[in-house]
């Protein structure tokens, strides 16, 4: 079977044991480092695009992407959602009329912050209902002062479903005993689980329940916005609060949450630039083996060179020899960090229950979260071979240099 010499001969050389030791110990230390390096990137890269899509979906599916509120009472909602929803980058409306309080039960504090919902609407703006574990939202009725609570919440406080709690709210009521904060008996009607801190902070109410509470007319604060694009919310807030009187005013995610979003997006390119040095350090060991490597074959070289090789194919030989090298550890990494991306999570969620370490108590979510992106994968498997190919054309061009004469004089 025909082979190009000098594939042939690098192969040959790559396989052979070599007298010097030490040039064999570089050549596999700039391979593990080869791997190692491509390894922890593409599983770091995987956790940090968790983090970002957690954030997306999980975060900015419970809280509003935009909202468009009033600084009266909208008793004519659904007006306001009809022209609101005629933009372009809307996907749903919905109402909403938010109150801060805490809730008590069994001689337990906690406190909350309420939204008044309609149902209906809800769930055309909010991942609430795909992540209920008991109950309905729909069970959130005019008049019978339901409360659909997260589960981290319940859990706190040793609640469970149709269980009764207290909301106190931050207003005081004036009475024959004196002045006493105003609060209202709710049941537990549903319980949702998203595995992120709105678990503990947030609760639902009905619509018209909350404006009952607040002693105002029947009607919303506002309206909430789903976007086709997250990003745009700043723009199509205050592109539709322009066309709205001027006791309207919008807000959106970035008010809330844009500092962490902009925290997970520098942490990931500040981080994947110091684990890119690994593999930038692992290129530069490929250079110092091929080095030794020709210094120790400068014999073999002339040998070659006499019998007719040119220095193309010198070059060649080495470039071979090199990429080699590149190729197993690079290809070895991505396998690697390909397994240690699909399973960190459970790995790292198995040693926090086990040994009760809270690793994740100062996260907006309870556990590691890791996303595979094929194109990381791309990117950086394919760095990592042309910084490998690189890295083998200096040595190569040291190896066709080689002058028969001078390497064979002292032989």
């Amino acid at each position: 079977m025909f082979k190009p010499i000098s594939l042939y001969i690098g192969l040959r050389y790559t396989r052979a044991r070599r007298s010097n030791h030490f040039i064999s110990f570089i050549a596999l230390v700039s391979m593990i480092g080869l791997t190692l390096g491509v390894a922890v990137l593409i599983t770091v890269l995987s956790v940090m695009n968790g983090f970002d899509r957690e954030l997306k979906n999980r975060v900015l599916g419970m809280i509003p992407q935009a909202t468009v509120s009033s600084t009266q009472i909208l008793t004519n909602w659904p007006e306001l959602a009809k022209k609101v929803e005629q933009h372009e980058h809307v996907k749903g409306v919905a109402p909403f009329t938010q109150l801060q309080g805490m809730l008590t039960a069994q001689g337990q504090v906690a406190g909350i912050m309420v939204t008044g919902i309609e149902p209906s609407y809800e769930k055309k703006v909010s991942i609430i209902q795909d992540h209920m574990i008991a109950g309905s939202i729909d069970s959130l009725k005019k008049g019978e002062f339901g409360i659909v609570l997260g589960k981290q919440m319940t859990d706190s406080l040793g609640l469970g479903l149709n269980d009764n709690i207290t909301l106190v709210l931050p207003e005081a009521t004036p009475s024959p005993a004196g002045v006493v904060p105003r609060f209202k008996r709710f049941k537990i009607v549903g319980i949702f689980s998203i595995g992120a801190e709105v678990d503990s902070m947030m609760g639902y109410i009905a619509l018209n329940d909350a404006s009952t509470l607040l002693r105002l007319p029947d009607g919303a604060q506002g309206v909430r916005l789903k976007l086709d694009d997250i990003f745009l919310a700043p723009e199509v807030a205050d592109d539709i609060v322009k066309d709205l009187p001027s006791n309207f005013y919008a807000s959106n995610w970035t008010f809330t949450h844009g500092n962490l979003f902009s925290a997970i997006q520098m942490e990931k390119a500040m981080v994947s630039l110091l684990l890119f040095l690994i593999v930038l350090v692992a290129a530069f060991n490929i250079v110092s083996s091929l080095v030794m490597v020709v210094t120790d074959k400068k014999s073999d070289i002339a040998i070659l060179r006499t019998l007719g090789a040119s220095p193309a194919t010198i070059t060649r030989i080495f470039m071979v020899q090199g990429t080699i090298i590149g190729v197993i550890g690079t290809v070895s990494g991505a396998i690697l960090g390909i397994i240690f991306a699909s399973s960190i999570s459970g790995v790292i969620g198995w040693l926090n229950t086990t040994f009760g370490l809270n690793l994740f108590d100062a996260y907006f979510i309870n556990y590691l979260p890791s996303y595979l992106r094929w194109q990381d994968v791309v990117v950086i498997v394919c760095l990592s071979l042309l910084l490998s190919f690189l890295a083998t054309i200096y040595p190569a061009l040291r190896a066709a240099k080689t002058q028969p004469a001078e390497a064979l004089r002292y032989e």
